[in-house]
């Protein structure tokens, strides 16, 4: 079992005090499901084309959900991430031939392009792999050999629809007709609109359709193993049908750049079992140490390629030998002002002008709090700019500024909290009480803040984890508003010690902002926590004791000088809205 990491204050319930857990990281909120490690991966991305935001957005979900288990189990070792490029294929090798260029100097300049977006992103991936790496090639080759052993490889000539652009076959129900240039109607994938051609061949064959079965268990076993639950749906219901046997290879003569098959040079593996293989290649499969890290498996994939990942990929492990992951968490694409994103079309939004122009912190937080994992989502620049300075440069930012200002925080520190001001018990009454109900109501949603927020982390919604903060952010602003310490005075008896409290309070509800918001937004996060004095070492979810001093326990914060001033915590976008304030002022 983890160890538990939250922490037991006490706190006032209707049937009288209690006990609540507060920055509860137990295997229930967590979702580690009592693994020790944890090792997540995203796709690895085909190189045939630059990245896009949809790439990054996987990149980031997978960044994130890593960050915020490492905040709950702490120690590098026990939490792997990777990425990666897939670099075999048909497309790969049209795509190089088309530009002049060997195949593996096309992968070689469009996986940097990769590996330097998510470094500029901050992704904070262990292992970048490349499928034309040599351990790669090892890993695959032993793999297959361990399917051929089984039983589970024949030779046979297989027939069928087969679409380059998509790398798989297709049966004739996934096959439809469009009008295409000539005017000349062309048969198309229904699923992805690409065009396929009929195609047969003497290929090796997996016995795919022995594991229908076998797959329907697995699923029914682990309701959670497949994530939102609509996609979960969309599996069982490809189980229902049909499940042919799967052609594992091509022709050398047809496809040449990949891997060939042991003992048989006129074969080239199938770029998808390739692929696949990665997130084994990555644990050092298939050395015996790569058992500690598998199944404690998360993948995160785009919805287009789940049956890859939920149907061919659990089948082949389970023919090795092996269990499926343990979760797959699928999300949609992205759209741009209404329309898919395509070359054709000219809408391709470069992720990295993305960065420059709304800051790495601030694109990530866009991506991670508008994008919902079941149904798509549309990007244009007006959307990332309107939430970025409502939510990031004016109510967050505003909320530090205003609590660190010299002229309501003269001393530069974390003021003490007056318990008589603000008693746990909201019947007792005195001369000192000037907390109201809502002051109640949102140390409550603060306090439940962190669990909350791991309990959507679990359910694969980061966008309502980044909405529940939101909106506590929004309650502290009006707490602040309500008893505007700016009106008080520190000379007054009676004013300070409601004053340094009014501040104690907005300053625990941002350091708990901080914390949370650190897997999303690092750099903004290690900004707002350095302002408020928090340590490295202070930042974990197991450290995350909020408000003690109401509890009647000892703040280790309260009169600790803040740190350094650095500026706006996140400078707004819109500059006219900004003027307009600043003249208005003036």
């Amino acid at each position: 079992m983890l160890r538990q990491c939250a922490r037991w204050v006490l706190t006032r319930t209707r049937a009288g005090r209690g006990y609540r857990r507060y920055g509860s990281c137990s295997p229930s909120a967590s979702g580690d499901a009592g693994e020790a490690r944890a090792y997540f991966t995203t796709p690895i991305f085909y190189v045939n084309a630059a990245p896009h935001i949809g790439h990054l957005y996987s990149a980031l979900l997978a960044d994130a959900l890593c960050r915020h288990r490492r905040l709950r189990v702490p120690g590098s070792a026990s939490t792997r991430f990777s990425t990666g490029t897939d670099e075999h294929g048909l497309k790969i090798q049209q795509a190089a031939a088309t530009a002049g260029l060997a195949p593996i100097e096309l992968c070689d300049r469009v996986s940097a392009q990769f590996l330097q977006l998510f470094r500029e992103a901050d992704i904070s991936s262990t292992d970048f792999i490349r499928t034309t790496e040599a351990r790669h090639r090892v890993a695959v080759q032993h793999f297959w050999g361990v399917l051929e052993a089984r039983g589970l490889l024949y030779k046979g000539i297989y027939e069928g629809w087969y679409c380059a652009s998509d790398e798989c076959f297709l049966p004739e129900a996934k096959v439809t007709r469009q009008v295409g240039p000539s005017g000349d109607p062309c048969p198309v994938s229904l699923e992805s609109g690409h065009p396929v051609s009929w195609t047969k061949e003497e290929n090796y064959i997996f016995k795919l359709s022995q594991f229908r079965e076998p797959l329907q268990r697995w699923l029914g076993n682990n309701p959670q193993a497949i994530t939102p639950e609509p996609f979960h749906q969309a599996v069982l219901q490809w189980l229902e049908e049909e499940l042919p046997d799967l052609s594992v290879s091509r022709r050398s003569s047809h496809l040449h750049w990949g891997i060939p098959v042991p003992g048989d040079d006129s074969q080239t593996i199938y770029v998808w079992l390739d692929a696949l293989v990665n997130y084994l290649t990555v644990v050092g499969y298939p050395d015996a140490d790569f058992k500690s890290w598998w199944p404690a498996t998360s993948h995160i994939i785009g919805k287009d390629i789940l049956k890859f990942h939920a149907i061919y990929w659990p089948a082949l492990l389970l023919g090795a030998g092996l269990r499926p992951p343990h979760r797959i968490y699928v999300h949609s694409h992205w759209t741009v002002s209404g329309q898919k994103m395509s070359k054709s079309l000219g809408n391709v939004v470069d992720p990295r002008t993305c960065l420059d122009r709304y800051t790495v912190d601030g694109f990530r937080y866009f991506l991670l709090r508008q994008g919902v994992p079941n149904w798509d989502c549309d990007y244009y620049d007006e959307k990332v700019v309107k939430l970025l300075d409502s939510e990031l440069a004016d109510a967050l930012g505003g909320l530090l500024n205003r609590c660190t200002a010299y002229r309501i925080n003269p001393s530069g520190t974390y003021p003490s909290f007056c318990a008589a001001c603000f008693p746990s018990e909201p019947e007792l009454t005195g001369p000192s009480v000037r907390v109201q109900a809502e002051d109640y109501a949102l140390v409550t949603a603060v306090a439940t803040l962190p669990k909350l927020v791991a309990g959507y982390y679990n359910d694969f919604q980061i966008y309502k984890a980044l909405e529940a903060v939101s909106s506590c952010v929004r309650q502290t602003n009006g707490f602040v508003q309500r008893h505007a310490p700016w009106k008080l005075n520190w000379e007054s008896p009676e004013d300070a010690p409601w004053l340094g409290t009014v501040l104690h309070v907005a300053l625990e509800c941002l350091r708990v902002f901080g914390t949370l918001l650190q897997p999303v937004t690092p750099n903004l996060a290690d900004k707002l926590l350095s302002r408020l004095g928090v340590s490295t070492t202070e930042r974990g979810l197991g450290e995350l004791y909020f408000l003690p001093r109401f509890y009647g326990h000892p703040c280790p914060f309260e009169g600790r000088k803040l740190g350094p001033d650095t500026g706006l915590l996140f400078p707004r976008l819109d500059q006219s809205r900004t003027r307009l304030v600043k003249a208005h002022r003036t």
